[in-house]
């Protein structure tokens, strides 16, 4: 690697967990900052899929949020106690107490934060987010700001995302993570 700030982020013996809302980024982005690390790349609720053999959308309808909730935890400690990777979690995961306190204690979480205009762009018209099809999107984005922000900003990095291309704020998470993580105490690592 000839970026030095890529060396070192790659090096981190963490897994990198993006957290965030629906289209904030976090597997677009996560698939590039893990190419550019040479780390393999998970999203959550395809995970999730893989495990349950049903896509997200079928399980929220058969099974509840509730099941997906438990197998969404499930996927991802096991994910951050493997080996380093770059994780994009679902919306909901960081909002659940356990799986924060996880993220938190065994992976370094970076809130890809983004305003409302941007999400709503970035959302509209998919049929795969089962919090939206009940509702007005807006609103139900606005009400889930309103909800998670404040605690999607206990996450260790915050980078706001804009619309802007990819590389641009690929580049921007990958300073803000090697600002972080050279200011923390090595025996905390």
């Amino acid at each position: 690697m000839s970026d030095p700030a890529a060396a070192r982020v790659a090096a981190m013996p963490r897994t990198i967990a993006l957290v965030g809302l629906m289209g904030a980024g976090k597997s677009h982005i996560g698939r590039r900052l893990a190419a550019l690390l040479d780390r393999p790349f998970f999203d959550s609720d395809a995970e999730v899929e893989r495990a349950a053999a049903l896509s997200v959308r079928d399980i929220f309808e058969t099974l509840g949020e509730p099941a997906f909730r438990d197998g969404e935890r499930k996927v991802i400690a096991r994910l951050i106690d493997g080996p380093p990777c770059v994780l994009a979690t679902g919306g909901g995961a960081f909002v659940n107490a356990d799986t924060r306190a996880a993220l938190m204690a065994r992976a370094l979480c970076v809130w890809l934060r983004a305003d409302l205009d941007l999400l709503v762009f970035r959302t509209e018209g998919r049929t795969t987010r089962p919090l939206l099809m009940q509702g007005d999107p807006r609103a139900i984005l606005g009400d889930l700001m309103e909800k998670r922000y404040p605690v999607y900003a206990e996450a260790h990095v915050t980078v706001d995302t804009r619309n802007e291309p990819s590389e641009t704020t690929t580049a921007r998470v990958l300073a803000a993570i090697d600002a972080y993580w050279q200011t923390q105490d090595r025996t905390d690592r």
